[in-house]
């Protein structure tokens, strides 16, 4: 029998002659919970499927039946809305943007719950660091961004809204043209996927780290000094990662409506 102790059994602690469980494919990688005909739900898809029930049961309790004067709960949902409404589509698109905060606010809520199971106990685990996710919503704004460009502009007018920067001189255009194509067409749903994926990645695997490292350490009384400084570090660093969790869906949305005002200026 193999005397050497598995990473991953809950046993294992400092100067127990075992190595550290240190966060792995495990960590982001999960079985089948159950399936429903040829699909198959893991724990990602099992988050994502309860965080966009509980996003729109919110919202309609309410909005189900406004009141001129809100109760605590329209209230925080308008409270919600407006935000984005004012503080995004306004600010960056201005008056052009109002079809658009529906889009803007069901993006905002979705990417900022995703987020915000990282910190939910007995779930830990944010969805958007699956790149499947960051991903799809990413394809979502791309197909929104040409729709609006080519609807707009029509097909000559959007290509050079999104190729032909105006104002600058023609030789310039034979190096600008093909740059702002890719950076327009292709680099910008990609930059948005792995920002979005690589904050939240980033961010789990560091909770990680330090909550491992404060079972790990356990067992001796210098093993409890370094538990008690690790749960510390996890402390701040869940409160740290709260913060990032709402800014990185503030970011989805603000580059979401910088898009979406690019596609809506008539090309010159």
């Amino acid at each position: 029998m193999n005397d050497q102790v598995l990473a991953f059994e809950t046993d294992c602690h400092l100067f127990q002659e075992c190595g550290f469980p240190a966060p792995s494919v495990w960590s982001f990688i999960f079985d089948p919970i159950f399936s429903v005909g040829p699909i198959e739900f893991n724990k990602a898809m099992l988050l994502a499927l309860i965080g966009t029930v509980a996003i729109l049961s919110f919202f309609w309790a309410a909005f189900a039946r406004p009141k001129v004067v809100p109760g605590k709960l329209q209230m925080v949902a308008e409270a919600g809305y407006d935000f984005v409404r004012r503080g995004v589509a306004r600010e960056i698109m201005g008056k052009k943007g109002e079809p658009y905060v529906p889009l803007l606010v069901s993006l905002f809520f979705f990417v900022w719950v995703m987020n915000l199971w990282a910190v939910v106990p007995l779930a830990q685990f944010p969805v958007t660091s699956a790149i499947a996710f960051p991903a799809g919503l990413a394809v979502v704004v791309w197909v929104t961004y040409m729709t609006v460009t080519f609807k707009t502009n029509g097909f000559v007018g959007g290509l050079r809204n999104l190729c032909v920067p105006s104002g600058l001189p023609k030789g310039i255009y034979v190096i600008l043209t093909p740059i702002e194509f890719i950076s327009n067409v292709f680099l910008r749903p990609f930059t948005m996927a792995v920002r979005l994926f690589a904050n939240m990645f980033a961010g789990h695997l560091l909770l990680l780290l330090f909550i491992i490292g404060t079972w790990y350490t356990l067992g001796t009384v210098v093993g409890t000094f370094y538990s008690i400084t690790s749960f510390a570090l996890a402390l701040v660093l869940t409160v740290f990662e709260m913060f990032i969790q709402a800014l990185q869906a503030y970011v989805f949305v603000v580059l979401t409506a910088t898009y979406l005002s690019q596609a809506l200026e008539e090309a010159h």
